[in-house]
């Protein structure tokens, strides 16, 4: 028998569940800091009937906390910069402007690692989360969720350059006014998927987070 399952309740969009596809085979064909899985599997098609079977790599790394630094009496947001080899890559610009990110380990809660990435990253100490969105970061090559938080801080305490030199981090902090930052989404210049969508979740709310944090 094939290894069937979900993780999450979906929407029934098309009415497909979890009697709708078979994994056939599962193994791990690379270990390292990363792991990477061949799946061998088939599924109903819309148009009915079963697709024949084909196969998938999966790029495993874990699951993702990404937070937003957020001053709301400043109204300025908490960004960083540092050198991404996907970036370069994919013939973008390699030093990229992010929100505050890290891998939720074992044991960990996402808003622990929010907390504990922000005050390593930027050296602001967070006084309140607000939920923005679970999301797939690439669904069809990895497995990885990242959970998104906008984050309350205080922006005074924001400078300087960060990262752990064992893992070769060299991360610069970069406080802009939030019309400057939207204005950056915008123009394409802030291009990676969390800080694009959680600016952009803060432009929606941002009078209410305001409000609510002042």
């Amino acid at each position: 028998m094939g290894e069937k399952k979900t993780n999450k309740p979906q929407p029934p969009l098309s009415g497909f569940g979890a009697d709708d596809f078979e994994i056939v085979e599962k193994k791990e064909v690379f270990r390292g800091y990363f792991r990477m899985d061949h799946y061998r599997l088939r599924h109903k098609l819309h148009a009915g009937g079963w697709s024949r079977e084909f196969t998938r790599e999966l790029f495993e790394r874990g699951n993702a906390c990404a937070v937003l630094p957020y001053d709301p009496r400043r109204d300025t947001v908490v960004l960083i910069e540092q050198f991404r080899i996907g970036a370069y890559a994919a013939n973008r610009h390699p030093w990229l402007l992010e929100v505050i990110a890290g891998i939720i380990e074992e044991g960990e809660t996402p808003e622990q690692v929010a907390e504990r990435e922000t005050l390593e990253e930027c050296g602001c100490k967070i006084t309140d989360l607000a939920p923005i969105s679970d999301y797939l970061a690439s669904a069809g090559g990895t497995s990885e969720c990242t959970t998104l938080f906008c984050g309350r801080v205080d922006s005074d305490q924001a400078d300087g350059i960060h990262g752990c030199k064992d893992e070769d981090e060299d991360i610069r902090v970069v406080v802009l006014p939030f019309d400057e930052a939207y204005g950056l989404v915008k123009s394409g210049v802030i291009a990676n998927a969390a800080a694009v969508v959680s600016i952009f979740w803060l432009a929606l709310n941002r009078a209410e987070i305001r409000q609510k944090w002042t």
